[in-house]
């Protein structure tokens, strides 16, 4: 899905389910409601294989302006302080490589994470701010793509990183650096499970159409052919040899991770590799 700014996460599967009149919908990797961009959805037994596209890295384009801090850390929150602006473009491009890599952030109150089996979000509601633990997160690429000068300067940034990382709580970190504070204005999501908007489809549109095949939900993992033996052996939940791994089968022979375990292009399973063996980590039923 392209998902369309004013919108939940949740709304978007509420209205998936309405319109393929299914119970079971499920989305890999949530975005804020002003956020928009790639949503993968899954529908059926696909939502069984969701995980793994959340696992994969997502790809963002992130408005962020500067001079201003919010309390949420993005336009949606209340300003809380406003500092003049005397950075360049030339000196937010030189910070950025210290936000790339494995990254220490604090997650924001203004988030889902939880804090004593309630979410942070709706303590925020409430005017409460509790202690919060850092958490690591990967930042595997990130630039300055884009620069409107002016009295609060905005910068555009493309920015790949792993699940879990708080973009808007990056652009905060990186405006604290600066000295003037930044908060985000904006946020679309350009890639997520190996998907770019040129895969995706506004909300309004979708239909039968747009449905994928089942083993496009694990499109970001490795991939091993098997033959009709594998294949028996995979129906059954039993174990593979590793060598299915070895050059000529489609993979390369991972030190951990799943594996998706296809034949004939179509998914049966999700592998993982234990000690000299791949187990099955999920299975596709019927």
């Amino acid at each position: 899905m392209d998902k369309p700014p004013g919108m939940t996460s949740h709304d978007v599967v509420d209205e998936v389910r309405r319109r393929f009149r299914l119970k079971k919908v499920g989305h890999a990797g949530t975005l804020d409601p002003d956020a928009t961009g790639v949503l993968v959805c899954g529908l059926g037994r696909a939502t069984r294989f969701l995980s793994y596209s959340q696992e994969v890295p997502k790809r963002y384009l992130a408005h962020a302006t500067l001079g201003v801090t919010t309390s949420s850390q993005d336009a949606s929150g209340l300003v809380i302080e406003e500092r003049p602006v005397l950075a360049s473009d030339h000196d937010v491009a030189a910070l950025l490589p210290g936000f790339t890599g494995a990254v220490l952030q604090v997650p924001p109150m203004v988030s889902a994470v939880k804090h004593r089996g309630e979410r942070l979000h709706v303590k925020a509601r409430r005017g409460e701010e509790v202690e919060r633990t850092e958490r690591q997160v990967h930042v595997h690429a990130l630039r300055l793509v884009g620069w409107r000068p002016g009295p609060r300067p905005e910068a555009t940034l493309d920015v790949t990183c792993s699940a879990g990382t708080y973009v808007r709580t990056l652009v905060h970190d990186l405006g604290a650096q600066l000295g003037c504070g930044a908060h985000l204005r904006a946020l679309r999501r350009t890639e997520a499970g190996g998907f770019t908007l040129a895969d995706s489809v506004p909300l309004g549109r979708i239909d039968d159409r747009h449905l994928r095949p089942l083993v496009d939900a694990v499109r970001g993992l490795r991939r091993v052919e098997v033959d009709d033996a594998a294949r028996a052996m995979v129906a059954h939940g039993r174990p593979l040899p590793l060598e299915l791994l070895a050059p000529g089968h489609g993979a390369e022979e991972p030190a951990d991770g799943p594996v998706a375990v296809v034949s004939g292009g179509e998914l049966l399973a999700v592998y993982r590799r234990r000690a000299d063996t791949l187990v099955p980590e999920r299975v596709v039923s019927g």
